[in-house]
């Protein structure tokens, strides 16, 4: 039910527009995101119950239990009749990509079906295998994205929450809060605008379509992405834009507020280089 993937930067896309804006049916140009998308390694199998974890279940490949550098001792087979919840245990190999890094990312992926058992079957054929982006989803499919903002380090109330300035002579300083709440309650509310952490949180980008899955052909400029490098792997076009800076991991997984929607194909007639 999900993926992932290194936002690698942003681009252009004549589109012929399907949707039911007053420019339907004539091309126009969208903002898009692409993002380099590696074959994910599953390594086993979750099972919760009532929210509760039931039992692991992993791959006997020796190959991927390398690159975990970890033993996984589990040795136990999953009882469907114990579980109502099937996920997969995933990573994503960042060296296949050309960000630099090295170390293996761990994902936590739900399985699609009606019942714990058919859940469970598809997902032990899955077990020490790699998944690429197309196998998961299509293009016209919309997705929800996750992932950890830009930071901005420690800011002031001005730049964080958008206060008004003060005039220059009310107190001698400009961007400062005017004061800190009533007399009562006799505390400072959390409602009160103050300085703090600005960026670096997870958040959540609903209903992005995934426009098009494609090969780094189609995309990669002569000098690469400013700040990111030359694809090496598929990438996923997003509509839009995503959270986060290039490099950083994107989650992406089917949107949970769209209900069961038939993917609908956009007509993609450029994408600017």
């Amino acid at each position: 039910m999900g993926f992932a993937g290194y936002k690698a930067g942003q681009t252009s896309v004549v589109i012929v527009d399907d949707t039911m804006r007053p420019t339907k049916g004539q091309e126009i140009v969208l903002n898009c995101t692409i993002v380099e998308a590696p074959p994910i390694v599953i390594y086993g199998i979750r099972a919760y119950r009532d929210g509760m974890v039931v039992c692991d279940e992993f791959t006997p490949d020796e190959k991927v239990v390398l690159k975990l550098r970890q033993k996984l001792t589990s040795a136990k087979k999953i009882d469907e009749n114990s579980a109502d919840e099937i996920f997969v245990l995933a990573f994503v190999e960042p060296a296949k990509t050309g960000i630099g890094k090295k170390h293996i990312e761990r994902l936590q992926i739900a399985v699609g079906g009606n019942t714990a058992k058919e859940k469970l079957d598809y997902a032990r054929t899955l077990l020490g295998k790699e998944l690429s982006a197309s196998e998961v989803f299509k293009p016209g499919e919309y997705c929800d994205a996750v992932a950890i903002t830009k930071g901005k380090g420690w800011q002031g109330s001005v730049k964080r929450f958008g206060i008004a300035k003060q005039r220059r002579k009310a107190t001698g300083r400009v961007r400062h809060l005017g004061n800190l709440g009533p007399w009562h309650p006799g505390y400072v509310t959390y409602t009160i605008p103050q300085a703090g952490q600005m960026g670096y949180h997870k958040r959540t980008d609903y209903n992005k379509r995934l426009l098009k899955i494609g090969k780094p052909a189609d995309v990669n400029k002569k000098s690469g992405f400013k700040n990111y490098g030359v694809l090496k792997n598929d990438y996923v076009l997003f509509e839009g834009t995503l959270p986060g800076p290039v490099k950083r991991l994107v989650r992406f997984r089917k949107a949970i507020r769209k209900g069961e929607q038939k993917p609908k194909p956009p007509n993609i007639v450029q994408i600017v280089k």
